[in-house]
């Protein structure tokens, strides 16, 4: 399978686009004004305790208070002690010896429970006190974002801090050792975790993630001492902040799509923005040498996505009703609670029978349901209605290419099994925003039952056409937008300053036209 990724970037925003044999799979998105939290540790201050809900509210300076569930927290995190250089060394030198001394497989603690440990789950913990017990408004806590904010929801906090490094996850408030279970390579697995083990301080916990399949052992010690840096120096800062405070923030969405993504089956990593491809090869020459003539910068004067058709696929994963080939369709469709996938046969009407048309309509809408959901990054409850199949045997055969077809999501995934009516139910981890919730906002005209592409968006597609427009008519002195007031009105305002630098971009006046023809999204750019 060919692997893409196309990182797309502008000052507005990044967009981050993984292309599996030319299709769109994976889409990111992180604005300017708005940048990602998941992964952002705050020294937070609680402001409310609900013993009814085994959970507390915590202060950490954004608009609306995180929310700690009690299976969520741990006291002591602001105690641990820092891990001195000293420490490293020393267990870095038993390795050394531990792993000449005797055979990988006989390392201890190499045993089967790690098979269920994932590159984003935590050692399993026992059950927790009561969270009053530990909890009090006024305390000053560390806390780091699990799941951004969604809906009228603020963001979901944890005490169990990760931070994630090239090749592994380091869990300062556990000394556990897990291995992903996408490493299926059962002496692969025995290598890694003999390794790490034997080099870790006790008092550590990391996760091998599935990148780090015939990782060296300096590579990972190189690792290991970057992340335990990294949370020594946030523990220093967290001594000296008053909360709440951000004492930790994430990389951005380029250096965090290279780290988790930029793997061995990926082609090419492709920017269009000469700064980000320095930035990227700097950032792949620290951990993966070898991989730097894959970093492409995009020189063709047409913009990086348009050969791809990610621009069509993005609006396609905006729509409500999705065709399939033969002429069958699903329907999705997002609320607050959970998502459900509705099944036909549309125009499809089979060769032999009845049954035979509703298996082949099931079986094909099933890759196009799993690419939907990694397209538009749906999480949570997710309801498939499948058309009803008579033969259990059918039913089964169904179930069976799902489950295969997920196997490709890096998402993990829940499934229960087909009911009698067809319906089946799952759930997705969710951590982001949906593409919808990104990209849409609540239709004023429908009273908010629909979306619509949100002013913001369209604005930023403007500016990209703009680019796009001076790179084919490099002549042109003067560039008219034609937009609908609402659109012109923020790029003339909100968008002012960045409209003037897009203007020295290009080296080319700009000027903004309103036009009410009753469609907001729709929009010109014409070169003069």
């Amino acid at each position: 399978m060919s692997k893409q990724l196309l990182i797309n970037a502008t000052p507005e925003e990044t967009r981050v686009a993984l292309v599996e044999n030319g299709t769109l799979a994976e889409f990111y998105i992180e604005r300017a004004s708005d940048r990602g939290l998941v992964g952002n540790i705050y020294c937070g201050k609680v402001v409310r305790v609900l013993p009814g809900m085994q959970a507390a509210f915590v202060d950490i300076g954004l608009a609306k208070a995180g929310f700690l569930h009690a299976s969520d927290f741990q006291p002591g995190v602001a105690d641990l002690p820092i891990i001195e250089e000293e420490a490293l060394e020393q267990a870095r030198v038993a390795a050394l010896h531990a792993i000449d001394a005797e055979p990988i497989a006989a390392m201890p603690n190499a045993d089967a429970a790690t098979d269920e440990i994932d590159d984003s789950v935590p050692a399993p913990m026992p059950p927790p006190p009561p969270i009053e017990d530990g909890l009090a408004r006024g305390d000053e806590i560390i806390v780091q974002v699990a799941k951004e904010p969604f809906g009228s929801k603020g963001c979901r906090v944890t005490s169990h801090v990760s931070l994630p490094g090239r090749y592994l996850v380091y869990l300062p408030t556990t000394n556990h050792l897990g291995v992903s279970r996408r490493i299926e390579d059962e002496a692969e697995r025995e290598r890694l975790h003999g390794i790490v083990m034997a080099m870790k301080p006790p008092e550590a916990g990391f996760i091998i993630r599935t990148v780090c399949v015939n990782v060296s052992q300096r590579e990972l010690e190189a690792d290991m001492r970057f992340l335990v840096r990294l949370w020594n120096d946030t523990l220093k800062r967290a001594e000296t902040a008053t909360a709440p405070s951000l004492i930790h923030g994430d990389m951005d969405l380029i250096l965090r799509s290279v780290r988790d993504s930029f793997t061995a089956d990926i082609d090419s990593v492709v920017v269009d923005r000469p700064h980000d491809h320095q930035r990227i090869l700097e950032f792949v020459d620290s951990f993966a040498p070898a991989l730097k003539s894959r970093v492409e910068l995009h020189v063709d004067p047409r913009p990086l996505f348009d050969p791809h058709g990610i621009e069509p696929a993005l609006s396609r994963a905006l729509e409500r009703r999705v065709w399939l080939k033969s002429g069958g369709y699903i329907v999705i469709d997002q609320t607050e609670a959970l998502t459900t996938v509705d099944v036909n046969t549309g125009r499809y009407v089979g060769k032999t029978d009845h049954e035979e048309t509703v298996v082949t309509t099931n079986l094909e809408a099933i890759h196009e349901i799993v690419d939907q959901l990694r397209v538009r990054n749906i999480g949570g409850i997710i309801i498939i209605d499948f058309i009803d199949m008579m033969d259990p045997a059918n039913r089964e055969r169904v179930m069976d290419a799902f489950d295969a077809a997920l196997k490709d999501d890096k998402m993990r995934s829940n499934i229960l099994k087909i009911s009698e009516l067809g319906l089946v139910e799952m759930t997705r981890k969710r951590t982001r925003a949906s593409l919808s919730e990104l990209l849409t906002d609540t239709c004023p005209a429908c009273d908010g039952r629909g979306r619509v592409k949100s002013i913001t968006t369209i604005a930023y597609d403007i500016m990209r056409r703009v680019r796009a427009v001076a790179q084919l008519a490099p002549e042109a002195q003067h560039l008219t937008v034609h937009a609908h007031p609402s659109v012109a009105a923020f790029l003339g305002e909100e968008e002012g300053p960045a409209m003037d630098r897009l203007e020295r971009e290009i080296g080319c006046r700009i000027t903004i036209e309103p036009v009410d023809d009753g469609n907001h999204t729709g929009f010109d750019v014409v070169a003069r």
